[in-house]
């Protein structure tokens, strides 16, 4: 089912938010270990997403050249701009309709901008693969809880664009395997893994506060694999 995944990081959410409204008050030291054992996870699924290139050398490429584009381009700081604008436009404080605004922008902006929402739904649609989404669930399900515990319930409103978002880029993505010849899709599939991977590597990174990585001005290097693979397919 190629929106699997995207259902169950909404529900996730739905779920958290709940969980959230039911306990105001959560110790900041169990955030910090459940965030820890999180963030490990997921370098992990990095790691192990990243082994399935046919040829890394295609990944660091695509990378490099990703970067440079997402650098120039300062996707981070658009992504952030948005939120900002988002934020002051919907997010006042001073009514409980307001209230409900601030927290769904915030949480739509943290669960949909970001490269997991992303890889998980093109994982999804192209390889049936759920588990980038499944991950992302409880991560989005346990900063639910943390967001609803302070901005009520407008935290689970955000389940909606989230689904929409992943489920479109999930469906779309299976359009796409379904109407390209096998042998390049199985090149794509691997190396749009691999390169996923290392970007969700990057966020587990984040999470546990060992370096700050600007992982979404890395995401052009998907669409730079993409271009590599089919030229390889076409020309090579």
């Amino acid at each position: 089912m190629v929106l699997l995944g995207s259902i169950i990081n909404a529900l996730g959410i739905i779920a958290g938010t709940i969980i959230g409204l039911l306990l105001r008050r959560i110790p900041e030291q169990m955030k910090q270990t459940v965030m820890v054992g999180i963030g490990l996870s997921i370098i992990v699924l990095g790691i192990d997403m990243a082994l399935q290139s046919r040829d890394f050398f295609y990944v660091i490429i695509s990378l490099v050249i990703g970067a440079v584009i997402g650098e120039l381009l300062n996707l981070e700081g658009k992504l952030y701009a948005v939120g900002k604008w988002l934020e002051f436009k919907f997010g006042k404080k001073g009514s409980e309709n307001s209230s409900i605004s601030q927290g769904f922008v915030t949480a739509t902006l943290i669960f949909v901008i970001g490269a997991m929402a992303i890889i998980g739904a093109m994982d999804s649609g192209l390889r049936g693969d759920h588990s980038v989404l499944l991950t992302k669930s409880m991560i989005d399900g346990f900063t639910s809880i943390i967001l609803a515990s302070t901005l009520g319930i407008g935290v689970m409103f955000s389940a909606v664009p989230v689904f929409l978002y992943e489920g479109s880029i999930a469906l779309l993505s299976n359009v796409i395997q379904q109407s390209i010849a096998d042998s390049l899709l199985q090149g794509l599939i691997s190396e749009l893994t691999a390169t996923g991977g290392v970007l969700i590597g990057a966020i587990g990174l984040n999470m546990l506060g060992i370096i700050s990585i600007r992982v979404a001005n890395l995401l052009p290097s998907l669409l730079m694999i993409m271009l590599i693979v089919i030229a390889q397919y076409l020309y090579f």
